[in-house]
């Protein structure tokens, strides 16, 4: 239960700091949080990340629903097998994909704020780069994505070094 908990954090974080944007800023408006670096803006996105897919709402829509539902169902099974940095994971991969699926389902678009801009020389070149756009369920989707490898990894070493012991075990005898 506790991991559907946290998934429900996620949302209502994300969809707090979406309406605070909508509410308090116009659209295209921008503020410095740390000079050109950090900024807060209110951006709209019809698309996925990095704006790819465009106007494809039924699409994430129906494609979210089945992510959700066999995350739910992993969720369960992992949570059964007593893991606990998956089900973790898979709690904020859920809470954001639910984040971004409500804004999609409701107005088109999803209400992106956070703005980096890296400016620095690059062997005398100068770079002057903008990622893209994000939101709070963005990072909890990437975040939790990250994790779902960290555990994958986790899991392979454990696994390597059981079978590793076992060959050694096994070539005694």
């Amino acid at each position: 239960m506790k991991y559907y908990i946290y998934a429900l954090i996620v949302l209502l974080l994300d969809q707090a700091t979406k309406w605070i944007i909508v509410s308090q800023m116009a659209l295209g408006e921008v503020r410095s949080v740390i000079g050109e670096f950090f900024q807060i803006t209110s951006h709209r996105n019809r698309g996925a990340a990095f704006g790819i897919l465009q106007d494809q709402r039924w699409f994430f829509i129906v494609i979210t629903i089945g992510v959700a539902v066999g995350v739910i169902w992993y969720l369960q099974k992992t949570v059964k097998e007593g893991k606990k940095l998956l089900p973790f994971a898979l709690s904020l991969l859920l809470g954001g994909a639910l984040g971004n699926f409500i804004d999609r389902a409701l107005f088109g678009e999803v209400v992106d704020f956070l703005m980096f801009r890296f400016q620095f020389n690059w062997f005398g070149t100068p770079v002057d780069y903008t990622y893209p756009i994000f939101n709070v369920a963005d990072m909890a989707i990437v975040i939790g994505v990250v994790l779902i490898f960290v555990d994958s990894f986790i899991s392979w070493r454990q696994e390597s070094k059981k079978n590793a012991q076992s060959n050694t075990e096994g070539g005694d005898a």
